[in-house]
């Protein structure tokens, strides 16, 4: 397939003919293994395969376990396109599209606590464990005042580490917390959120021809139903499209 994509984009995006996608296994919502073979499904994939198609290149899929370690690998030259939660730390270093999903990041806490909304959390002497470089590790760090963050190096190990005791609660993306509570009897989800998590796709900030390019991919991505149908073949029909 010949592309009409301009070459500053396709050298930006696919310098050797390959599109290298930083996939993070980190938020199972958007991007996971198959069961069988281990490649990788999910929201995330499928953009990344349209734009590859899109350019008339090859696709690359390189898996981080952790959004910490793509963005990480931001000044490695590992990847040319990632898919991460906006937050200004990461802005830094990359140029974000508009979001194409929203997430709703929350607490999952004991039957026994006594905790009833998102907003008693953040009280002195509370403990919330998070993933190290998760976008909600990021988002608390700014706005938390008074409770204490105990960072894990993944978000699995920080809802691990909760179930076993850690903590007055985990912080996370809603379903995977859900499914932990399912799974553990005595755990539950608090509802309402403390932040909607916006998640994006992102180039090397210096790649100013491939971000206006990826930002007009993403929002025809959403316009033609491309996201939800996306979310939809792979189980995460709860996820919101991003407007």
């Amino acid at each position: 397939m010949t592309s009409s994509a301009p070459t500053a984009v396709l050298d930006q995006l696919a310098p050797e003919g390959r599109l290298v996608a930083a996939i993070n296994f980190g938020n199972p919502v958007l991007a996971f293994p198959h069961a069988d073979d281990g490649t990788p499904q999910g929201v995330s994939v499928a953009l990344a395969r349209a734009l590859a198609e899109r350019l008339g290149v090859a696709l690359v899929t390189r898996v981080f376990d952790t959004a910490g370690q793509v963005f990480g690998a931001t000044d490695q030259q590992q990847w040319t396109l990632a898919f991460l939660a906006i937050e200004p730390v990461r802005a830094e270093k990359i140029a974000f599209s508009e979001p194409y999903a929203l997430i709703e990041g929350t607490y999952l806490v004991r039957d026994d606590g006594p905790f009833t909304a998102v907003e008693q959390l953040d009280r002195p002497g509370n403990r919330i464990v998070v993933g190290r470089g998760a976008a909600y590790d990021l988002y608390l760090s700014r706005t938390l005042e008074h409770a204490e963050l105990l960072r894990e190096t993944s978000s699995q190990a920080a809802i691990d580490a909760f179930v076993k005791g850690l903590g007055d609660a985990a912080a996370g993306v809603r379903q995977p917390l859900e499914k932990a509570a399912a799974k553990h009897p005595g755990l539950r989800v608090l509802d309402g959120r403390f932040t909607a998590i916006r998640q994006a796709v992102g180039v090397p900030k210096a790649n100013t021809e491939a971000a206006e390019y990826v930002h007009a991919f993403v929002e025809e991505m959403k316009r033609t139903g491309f996201v939800r149908q996306a979310l939809i073949d792979s189980g995460r029909s709860e996820v919101t499209v991003a407007p």
